[in-house]
């Protein structure tokens, strides 16, 4: 019997019973559905056309995925647990392993659908990810130092970012920080005082993550002390065996001093094979915690980038878990709950984990214009699967071979990628830009690095938003503008409500047509438009192309001080640039001012545009 798990934001991990359930919805003409797997993105919207299976009992394909599907015209397929979707011929088949509820929005629409679907199922938590995620462009040591992570080299790479304009936010120091895997300490020979190492970077302004994974090494202590109850440091042990995933094929008869029933599985995975941790097992939750507790405790990191713990890892059909009603989801959900201890996570693999106030990252993205094309479909699926926190992967993307010497690097591409991040949810840089493009390109850069840092204020906003609503922050256009023929359209996004993104995703285009919804746009080269309307812009490399509402001033800063008299208002034009300057404690008349300026009102309680004296 298969069951799944209910997310409460806790460490806890509840079981519920299930049962199989399968029902098939039949396509209405015209109709478009969204869901099951962000990985399918290109592949959406899902069509009378679609050909396609999408197993979610023993993969989430690398990304985020929920037995959710929802369509344009309000109708929504929802099961609590994991299940095989398959759509052809016009007809979704859901085979879950709960009971599958088809049901109507009151709002015939595709945000209709998916506004119905969260407030029932996975409602918002109330919190975003800590702000820094968003204000600042996230560094991650990967691609710039792959398996040779080293004090020395961190630091001068994070100086480095700083000195060429990059403000201190978030520093992820990647794999091979430690000894090994499963050995979660710092390797002495390449970190000799790791302490003083996190001390510095919190000076400079940094909050510091580490690379962690639930894989453990067959010949570590660690495996000793989880598998056999071993524990050089304390005789007592644990007092249960085991904590690992075991092998159903291997089991061995008696209980000898180094023998099971059933031995730990040597599982494999992208760096070889280890032992893999059961968090159906209180061994395995009871080590992790001391290890990352413990990490905080003694070096004063603030968080954990958690990679690792896909569907296929914990296929129950060759290993099996502690719980007997475990499945490879509630095992995920286990690992990714380890998120919420701290106020500076990331996860990737997730099985539902909806509106978690946690960095979610789309899959590492080969270094290849065909990849670039996924990274807004990808985002977009992802957000109406309940992910809005979404972050795309790296700059010019994490496969680290493309950035050695020789590799058939493209500089274009880079750039092409560094726009799409400038304005989406987050921007993780790796690999450093002032290492691998010249200074032609390097200067394009620092421009979309400016931009993102403009739109920075804004963007924290719209994440503080679907803390509290729910809603995506990167939208479709159908989203937004429901009926208008635009759920085919998946190399523009929406920002919010007032900001479209239409990046270049083809090598050598110069030029791109850009699709405008209605009402009044003014474009980043300060044109303005009438919507609904197909346009086509100029798109240099130097070019990013977006649009801004004219219910929406795009410069303004949340820099306010209401000081003024009551009821005045400075009448500002439309995309000028503007800034008003707040107290802390005045925060939120500051943003009720922008509010008011958004809706062309006066503000009510009053400010002043002219900066304060001394």
């Amino acid at each position: 019997m298969k069951n799944t798990i209910s997310i409460t934001f806790t460490l806890s991990v509840v079981s519920l019973a299930a049962f199989a359930d399968i029902r098939t919805v039949d396509m209405e003409p015209g109709e478009n559905w969204w869901g099951a797997a962000n990985f399918f993105g290109t592949n959406m919207p899902f069509t009378a056309k679609t050909d396609l299976k999408i197993d979610l009992r023993r993969r989430n394909y690398s990304n985020q995925c929920a037995s959710l599907l929802v369509s344009d015209r309000g109708r929504v397929i929802w099961a609590d647990e994991q299940s095989e979707i398959v759509v052809k011929g016009g007809v979704i088949t859901m085979d879950a392993d709960s009971p599958v509820i088809v049901e109507m929005a009151s709002e015939r629409t595709l945000a209709g659908a998916y506004r119905y679907a969260m407030r029932r199922w996975f409602p918002p938590s109330g919190r975003a990810p800590d702000a820094r995620f968003f204000t600042s462009p996230q560094l991650n040591t990967w691609i710039e130092l792959t398996y040779h992570q080293n004090q020395k080299d961190i630091l001068e790479y994070a100086r480095s970012m700083v000195a060429h304009g990059i403000s201190p936010g978030v520093i992820m120091i990647d794999d091979t920080w430690q000894t090994g895997y499963g050995v979660w300490k710092f390797d002495a020979d390449r970190f000799p005082d790791p302490k003083g190492m996190v001390d510095e970077l919190h000076r400079m302004g940094f909050k510091v993550m580490l690379w962690m994974c639930p894989y453990v090494g067959m010949d570590t202590p660690a495996f000793r002390r989880i598998a056999w109850g071993q524990n050089p440091d304390d005789v007592r042990g644990y007092p249960t065996r085991g904590g690992f995933l075991t092998d159903v094929s291997k089991a061995v008869p008696g209980e000898g001093e180094y023998s099971f029933k059933e031995k730990p599985k040597a599982c494999g995975w992208w760096n070889g094979y280890s032992a893999f941790l059961d968090f159906s097992h209180p061994n395995a939750n009871a080590w992790f915690a001391e290890t990352l507790d413990g990490l905080v405790k003694d070096f004063g990191v603030d968080g954990f980038k958690l990679d690792g713990a896909d569907l296929g890892a914990y296929d129950l059909s060759d290993r099996r878990a502690f719980d007997p009603k475990a499945t490879s989801g509630s095992l995920n959900n286990g690992y990714c709950a380890y998120a919420l201890k701290y106020s500076f996570s990331e996860i990737r693999n997730t099985w539902r984990m909806q509106q978690a106030p946690v960095v979610v990252r789309l899959h590492d993205k080969k270094h290849e214009w065909s990849a670039l094309d996924r990274i807004v479909a990808d985002m977009i699926g992802a957000g109406l699967l309940g992910q809005p926190f979404i972050c795309p992967d790296m700059v010019g993307g994490g496969d680290w071979i493309a950035f050695i010497p020789g590799s058939p690097f493209e500089q274009e591409l880079f750039i092409r990628s560094a726009q799409i991040h400038a304005l989406c949810p987050m921007m993780q840089i790796s690999a450093s830009p002032w290492r691998v493009l010249d200074a032609e390109h390097q200067a394009i850069f620092s421009k979309t690095l400016a931009l993102r840092q403009k739109f920075a204020p804004r963007i924290a906003a719209l994440a503080e938003k679907a803390g509290k609503d729910g809603e995506p922050i990167l939208r479709n256009l159908e989203y937004n503008y429901p009926g208008m023929g635009y759920a085919g359209i998946i190399d523009e996004f929406m920002m919010g409500d007032e900001l479209l993104v239409a990046p270049v995703l083809k090598k050598g285009a110069t030029s791109r047509k850009v699709v405008l919804p209605p009402g009044k746009w003014s474009a980043d080269d300060g044109q303005v438009y009438d919507g609904p309307a197909t346009i086509e812009v100029s798109a240099p490399l130097s070019r990013l192309p977006y649009f801004v509402k004219h219910s929406f001033v795009a410069n303004s800063h949340f820099s306010f001080v209401p000081h003024g008299p009551p009821n005045f208002w400075y009448n500002i034009p439309y995309n000028e640039s503007f800034e008003i300057y707040y107290r802390n404690e005045e925060r939120p008349r500051a943003q009720e001012a922008l509010a008011d300026r958004a809706r062309n009102q006066p503000y009510r309680g009053g400010i002043s545009v002219e900066k304060p004296q001394g």
